[in-house]
This record gives C-alpha cells, structure tokens and sequence, in this order.
C-alpha cells in the first residue's frame, strides 16, 4: 500500500477538499497500527467534524474500519440472523424482550452489546443483575447458543473494527462526538462486522436521546441506513420518541423486572409497542413471515428468554437484587402529567449509583428509578410519582435535584406522543 504524509490529508480536509479511498484505508490502517498518533488523527476528527465525508468517503472510511479487525460469519447457522442497534436512551430495555422474541420466530439474534456511560444505560449492566449470568463468551459458545437457542445477548470481543475503539476514544476526549459522518461509521464499523444478514437500527429522537432533534436523528438515520445498504446488509431505520422515558423504570435490575413483565403478556404499552414494532422489522428484513405478537401471547418469547439465560450461566427464576433504601417522591399537584423529562429521569438513575460517569466505574445491580404515571395519566397531589432505589441513600438528594422540574403537570388532557416516528429504508 502506498504510504501518505498524515499532515497532507489533514490540510487536505480541513480546506474542504476529499480523501481518496487509498489515503483513507492507509490513514485508517497507520492509526490502528500507531504509525499517526492522536494528535494527529484528532486533527482530522475535528476536520471531519467541520467538513463531512462524502458519499463515497463515508463508505470506504466505514469499510477500512471493518477491515482492520475480523468479521464474523453465521452462513453455518440452521437459521437467518437479524441484529438490533439502538443508538441510546432511558429505560431502553427493549433489546431484552426482543431478542428472545425475534428468536422464538425463528431468526437467531446475535445481539453484541455494551455498557452504559453516563445517562443512558447498558444492556449488559441491566442483564448482569439476574444472578449468575455471564456476559463474556467465546465465538464458539456463541455459535452453539445460537444454533440451540436462537438468542444470544453479550459482549462484543476485541476482534471487531479495533479502529473504532480507539478512535471513539478519541473523539469523546476531543468534542467531535457529535460528527454525524464519525457517529455513523463508527456504529456501522462494528455491525457490519458483526456479519448478520439483516439490521435494524432504532435511532432515538428528543431530550433522553444523543441526538436532540428530529431533523439530525433523521439524517444519521439515513447515513446509516446507506452504509448497511452499500455494505450488502439489509438495513432499515426506525426514528423513535425519547422525549419521555421509555416504560416505567430506568436503571438495571428494575428494567430486567419489566422486560419480564412484558414477556409475560403485560408491561408498559409503550416498551410492548416498540419492542413488536423492532421484531417486525428485523423479521421481514431477514425473510420470515411470523406475527411476533403470537410468540409473545403463546409463552413462546419467554421460553426463549429463559433458555438464553441459562445459557449464560444465569438463573431465570431467582429473585432479581434488591436495594438497601427506596425513597419516593410525590406529585407535587394534581392534574395530568404533560411531559416528562427522559434525560432528567436518566440523570437521576445515574446518579442513584445505576450508571458510571468513567467506563471502569462498577454499578449498582438494584439502583434506578421507577415511576407509577406517564405522559397522559391523570395524578393527585401527594401520590406517589418517582421510587428512588439505591445501596448507597447519601445519593438520594442529588437525584431528587435532577428530578425537580422533570414532570410537567397540567389541568388539560395531555395526548400520548407517539413512539414510532419515522421508518427509513
């Protein structure tokens, strides 16, 4: 391969102009290896982050990614594989109940997941308050889990798109976090590599989201979608509500509790909806015509879900941890809530010990908040509104102060904002 001089391509893109696919694969390559130093690669991030990447940029920076680590293959599994990303938000359970659920339809889901930082929690932090279970798994038990039992949530191993590890590092330390061009390649490096036929991206829209706006969560909805596409996965994106959190608990062991209820044929409409909306998806895109609603009324979604925490070492039916100290707050008037504040509610489980402000910070398996009224539901001054669980009480008062102002309470009937947006193929 050619070897550049790093400084031209960073001058290059800084002043407007484009890589071509070779300086991209070399600068992507020499990075990995250590041969262009952070100062350097950060230099470029901030010029992405001013400039963009083009539409035959995008694709080649996101294609060099995937090929600085391995990519995995299912073609030897019985079944077709379908995976889900969401790009984040609060009380977002939903990859619990839906990848048993997509499997008892018969698409094996090899969901490679990841911890939380700051508000917005991790599905492996969540899954490993059930006692006994393990995250961590070989290629080979994974394999054999999905041949068996068609399911699998854990770890993703250090093989996939090394680039982007140590490229996500960097820009969360240098403000380019936000660049839609990094954000997109940076999560489709990893599932392109993941190697399913069939991807389903839920991209969170609203004030518990990571993008903010609808008109921004569109756009990195699109740009992804076009790189799955032109990867030869088959991709498509649903923009989904996180201005109010999702069901009715945020944290980790309360949100467990809740995946179970709605695997039991109950739990919040909201999370119930969303989850069929995703199973739907990811069932059409992988070529199987299956009602997941069945699967979920006949037992079948929560068979799934047991044999897949088995599998993991995991005890399905043991109690789930619970806190030293619950506090709760009350409405504070009577009326019908307007609105709830997603980030303000994902602040205040952080902040009871749920969450890591630093990715080697341990959480607390029974912190979170639960609450007992949504957007649209009539309240009476003094009810219980917000249940605080913690290990650690001295972190009541700091989630209180998140919590002061996040529930809006109005005379007027308040109409429940719809979670489903927008659908981009």
């Amino acid at each position: 391969m050619s070897t550049f001089d790093v400084v031209d391509l960073i001058r290059t893109k800084r002043d407007g102009g484009d890589l071509s696919d070779d300086e991209i694969r070399w600068l992507i390559d020499a990075y990995t290896d250590g041969a262009v130093g952070d100062e350097q690669m950060a230099a470029m991030a901030m010029a992405i982050f001013f400039n963009g990447l083009d539409a035959r940029e995008l694709p080649t920076w996101t294609q060099a990614m995937i090929d600085t680590g391995e990519r995995m293959d299912f073609s030897t599994l019985s079944r077709p594989t379908a995976d889900k990303h969401s790009t984040g938000g609060v009380g977002d359970k939903i990859t619990l109940p839906l990848a048993p659920l997509v499997a008892a339809c018969g698409v094996a889901v090899p969901q490679l997941s990841g911890r939380g930082l700051g508000h917005t929690g991790g599905t492996l932090d969540k899954l490993e308050a059930v006692p006994g279970w393990r995250a961590a798994l070989s290629n080979e038990e994974m394999m054999r889990q999905l041949e068996e039992v068609g399911a699998v949530i854990c770890a993703a191993g250090s093989g996939l798109a090394p680039a982007d590890k140590k490229l996500y590092a960097l820009r969360d330390v240098t403000g380019t976090v936000e660049a839609i061009p990094l954000i997109a390649s940076s999560i489709m490096s990893k599932k392109i590599a993941e190697g399913t036929g069939a991807l389903v991206l839920d991209v969170k829209t609203g004030a518990g989201a990571f993008m903010k706006t609808f008109d921004r969560s569109v756009e990195l909805a699109r740009t992804m979608v076009d790189l799955g596409k032109a990867a030869g996965v088959n991709t498509v994106a649903l923009v989904t509500n996180m201005e109010s959190p999702l069901g009715r608990s945020a944290g980790n062991a309360v949100e467990v509790a809740e995946s179970v209820e709605v695997l039991a044929g109950g739990g919040p409409a909201d999370v119930v909806e969303l989850s069929l909306a995703l199973a739907r998806e990811m069932l059409a895109a992988a070529g199987v015509d299956t009602d997941p609603a069945e699967a979920l009324a006949s037992g079948k979604a929560m068979d799934t879900w047991k044999a897949m925490i088995r599998a993991q070492g995991g005890d399905p039916d043991a109690p789930l941890p619970a806190p030293r100290e619950v506090e709760v707050v009350t409405a504070p008037a009577s009326g019908v809530i307007q609105s709830m504040d997603a980030f303000a509610v994902g602040i205040a489980a952080w902040r009871l010990g749920a969450g890591r402000a630093r990715k080697e910070d341990p959480v607390q398996a029974a912190a979170g908040v639960t609450w007992a009224a949504g957007v649209g539901d009539p309240v009476t001054a003094g009810q219980p509104l917000f249940a605080l669980h913690t290990d650690t009480p001295e972190r009541f008062d700091r989630a209180k102060e998140a919590l002061a102002d996040a529930v809006v309470i109005g005379p007027d009937a308040a109409a429940t904002p719809p979670v489903v947006l927008e659908r981009i193929v």
